[in-house]
């Protein structure tokens, strides 16, 4: 398979999992602004998913523009890491139907937990086929955020049933870790291309 057809799938997934999760953001039975108070936390939790799933679209670019070429190991890392943002609605709804209850906010921070792990595992595969001299070996390093990131995930997941607004702040500090750009696979890309 060339890897444009796997970027373009992954696109249109992508795509269909930020619709499916604005479709949950019911209009309020109310004309005044009062009423929005109703859905204020179905719409903070789309806020935040909407930020990590664009997070991970940009991730995923390009990390796949880095890649030489479409393996099958990489397609199924691909579709493992598909399966597990395709739950993001169904778990940024429940949490926020329920005004950020435990069992709700825990399965939200087990849900970006298990996407984060499977992002390291197509990462892995991709480092794989190319070496753990290439470039973008070199680029990824230590990757400190890609190792920081599930440790910050476990302890929301366990602060959710103690203080479950202490893990909606990790899972916040976690997004914003995040939006710094990250440009080293980013390089990786960019010097091939003027290269070639």
């Amino acid at each position: 398979m060339e890897k444009n057809r796997l970027e373009a799938f992954s696109d249109g997934v992508l795509a269909i999992i930020i619709t499916i999760m604005v479709l949950e953001l019911k209009v309020p039975h109310g004309s005044d602004l009062a009423a929005l108070s109703d859905v204020l936390p179905v719409f903070l939790t789309y806020a935040l998913s909407f930020i990590y799933v664009g997070i991970y679209w940009n991730n995923h670019h390009h990390l796949l523009k880095a890649a030489h070429k479409a393996t099958a190991a990489m397609m199924w890392a691909n579709l493992h890491l598909l399966f597990w943002l395709s739950l993001f609605p169904f778990v940024t709804g429940w949490m926020g139907q329920n005004h950020f209850t435990p069992a709700p906010t825990a399965l939200y921070g087990a849900a970006m937990l298990l996407a984060a792990i499977a992002y390291y595992i197509l990462q892995s595969v991709i480092v794989a086929e190319q070496g753990r001299e290439s470039k973008l070996a070199e680029s990824i390093g230590r990757d400190f955020k890609g190792k920081l990131s599930p440790v910050f995930y476990v302890i929301a997941i366990a602060a959710s049933f103690v203080r479950p607004w202490i893990a909606g702040g990790i899972y916040v500090v976690v997004a914003l870790m995040w939006l710094i750009p990250d440009r080293r696979i980013a390089r990786v890309v960019d010097e091939r291309g003027h290269s070639g």
